[in-house]
């Protein structure tokens, strides 16, 4: 059996995110910790996607300490800040293999506590390109999807999951969908998930609708809101893949179960992913 889990919904900042003061953080009993996805293969190999500052809390949640693999998907800082928590101060951990893309190699290269990692033996670098598999184990393949995303320090990736059952696509940032489907020769959302064979797509829900950004420029901060989303893809059909939405802003409406964007998004058939919540592929 391949299990998936939800170890954070987050935006970078999590949620509650330092130093907001409005009613979006204020009261919050269980804080959201940024996004990350724990994968256990049927043999017992544990993959972490994405290294945040949270790690120990995540492996409370995911009922693991121990990371054989670690997959980046990007440098953005929620994505990567967990990474000094692998060496010699914490966890002590030896011979993890580290999947990074071929850009975001160098930039490790170049990040002297990183670099120093490296050389200390806590992670065995291991360097994709779009469309690599770049693990397969048993019953569990992870493949390695290019999507457009702010790049001033890396690339970014998705990944898809694909156990004996089911597949899964993790796609926590993108800018436009445009830009996506386009360098991947797709016209809908519908097409692009239909190409990959996914089953269950975590996508990008940073913001519910760009009145969020509070008259900041949308190209600063490039995510497509739900709004735009749901806009494209309608009401759910019979054939369709279960899409969750995560990597939430903290001041997205989606963290309210009671709220009225839950109901719409419940209404056309969709979803939003959760802390814990397990999958089975």
């Amino acid at each position: 059996m391949v299990e998936v889990t939800v170890l954070g919904i987050a935006q970078d900042g999590g949620h509650p995110q330092p130093g907001c003061l409005r009613p979006c953080c204020a009261n919050i009993t269980e804080p959201h910790y940024p996004v990350s996805l724990g994968i256990r293969s049927s043999e017992g190999t544990n993959l972490l996607i994405e290294a945040t500052r949270h790690l120990g809390d995540q492996f409370t949640l995911w009922g693991q300490t121990k990371v054989d693999h670690l997959l980046l998907t990007h440098a953005h800082f929620g994505h990567v800040d967990g990474l000094g928590l692998f060496g010699r101060e914490t966890l002590a951990a030896r011979g993890v293999e580290l999947h990074v893309s071929d850009d975001m190699y160098h930039l490790v290269d170049q990040t002297p506590q990183w670099n120093l990692m490296v050389q200390q033996g806590v992670f065995d670098i291991r360097t994709f390109t779009s469309g690599d598999v770049i693990f397969n184990q048993g019953n569990l393949s992870v493949e390695a999807v290019r999507v457009p995303h702010r790049d001033e320090l890396s690339d970014m990736h998705a990944f898809i999951m694909r156990g004996p059952s089911k597949s899964l696509l993790f796609l926590p940032d993108h800018d436009t969908w445009d830009e996506t489907l386009a360098i991947h020769n797709c016209s809908t959302i519908r097409a692009w998930l239909s190409q990959m064979n996914v089953d269950i797509a975590l996508i990008d829900g940073t913001f519910w609708s760009e009145d969020e950004l509070g008259g900041r420029d949308q190209s600063k901060v490039p995510h497509p809101p739900v709004l735009q989303t749901l806009k494209r893809l309608g009401e759910k059909k019979q054939d369709d893949p279960d899409i969750l939405f995560t990597h939430l802003n903290h001041t997205n409406p989606l963290y309210n179960a009671g709220s009225r964007e839950w109901a719409e998004l419940e209404r056309l058939g969709w979803g939003v992913a959760h802390q814990g919540q397990r999958f089975t592929l």
